[in-house]
């Protein structure tokens, strides 16, 4: 699955004109070595001045702002990250510790910081609950949060059903099920909440 997920968010990066560079493709076996924390370097080649302050949840529009990222996917895609659960795997920010970001620093150079960015299932749905997982990960050093949700949706509907993207299993995929009417557009209707209660026969 961790596979998936970085393709998802690789993909999604590259849609949006980043430079995108994995560390490295193999896991350590005998211990656990910091550069396993991060999972991307981004890099936008031209990056615009942002208006104001970023959200936190980033959105698609929101790209065209990042000069520079450090990138972890956490691809839990079952679960939510409640302050319970970011509280129970502190392994989550490991990748804001400075020796783990040094590698930051070979990797961009000297000019700029990046920021650091988190690749979530999803945050609790009530703002209460919400407003608490966010707290804590900015207690933690994370700059933003991007959605796998936000990711899937934007992949979804830049994917055309005219092009052939041999180089790309992932949009052939979403291309085959968009030709096939899989998703319906514009809504979407596959990544929208499911509200509908049973009717009472």
């Amino acid at each position: 699955m961790s596979a998936v997920s970085e393709t998802i968010v690789r993909e999604y990066f590259e849609l949006h004109e980043f430079l995108v560079r994995q560390h490295r493709k193999y896991v350590g076996q005998t211990r656990r070595d910091e550069e396993d924390d991060i999972d991307f370097f981004v890099l936008n080649p031209h990056p615009q001045s942002a208006p104001g302050a970023l959200p936190f949840i980033l959105n698609s529009d929101d790209l065209p702002y990042i000069e520079r990222a450090i990138v972890v996917v956490k691809g839990w895609h079952t679960g939510t990250f409640s302050t319970s659960r970011l509280e129970a795997s502190p392994e989550i920010f490991r990748f804001v510790e400075p020796k783990v970001f040094k590698l930051a620093a070979r990797a961009f150079g000297k000019e700029g910081t990046p920021i650091k960015v988190l690749v979530v299932p999803t945050l609790p749905q009530t703002a209460a609950a919400r407003d608490e997982s966010i707290a804590l990960l900015r207690s933690k050093g994370i700059d933003a949060v991007i959605p796998f949700r936000t990711m899937l949706a934007e992949l979804v509907r830049k994917t055309a059903t005219n092009l052939n993207y041999q180089k790309s299993d992932l949009l052939q995929i979403i291309r085959i099920l968009k030709n096939y009417d899989f998703f319906k557009e514009p809504q979407m209707e596959l990544f929208k909440p499911r509200t509908a209660k049973l009717k009472k026969g």
